[in-house]
């Protein structure tokens, strides 16, 4: 009786560990951070421009902050790409839809200025011969008409 009963207690597997969301040994993972060491490709997050301006409240009259936030084709430009919180990305949006409204902003914008399509270099539509469409022989015109002229004669 002086015998004390103990229960096993249970060591996990790796396959069992696994099976419960959790990790026995760390894997080599080129993905994986080390241990101790933090993911080198963390960015930074972006500081919105209205934060570093102090500026609280947008009125769809200021034309010049609200470009900011739009990008070339008139589109607005997601809190991602600006840093803009929630809050001011629903105000700058508010904005620039009433600024729209009264005509100072445009909704689209289709021509692009010489600047820009300046840099932009042109690819090439087609690659091979086989997927180029086929084009139709030109006429000859000038030819034919220069003939004509003299029989005419």
């Amino acid at each position: 009786m002086s015998e004390e009963v103990t229960k096993p207690q249970k060591t996990e597997t790796p396959a069992s560990a696994e099976g419960q969301g959790m990790r026995s040994a760390p894997r080599g993972d080129k993905d994986s951070p080390e241990p101790g060491q933090r993911f080198k490709n963390k960015r930074r997050r972006k500081v919105s421009y209205l934060t570093i301006n102090k500026i609280d409240k947008v009125d769809y009259k200021e034309i010049n902050i609200l470009r900011r936030f739009l990008n070339d084709r008139g589109k607005i430009l997601p809190s991602r790409q600006t840093g803009n919180t929630a809050k001011q990305q629903r105000m700058i949006a508010s904005a620039i839809r009433k600024a729209r409204e009264m005509a100072l902003l445009p909704f689209v914008v289709t021509e692009q200025s010489n600047e820009r399509r300046e840099y932009t270099p042109r690819r090439e539509r087609y690659n091979s011969e086989r997927s180029a469409p086929q084009q139709a022989p030109a006429a000859p015109a000038a030819p034919a008409a220069a003939e004509s002229t003299p029989a005419a004669e």
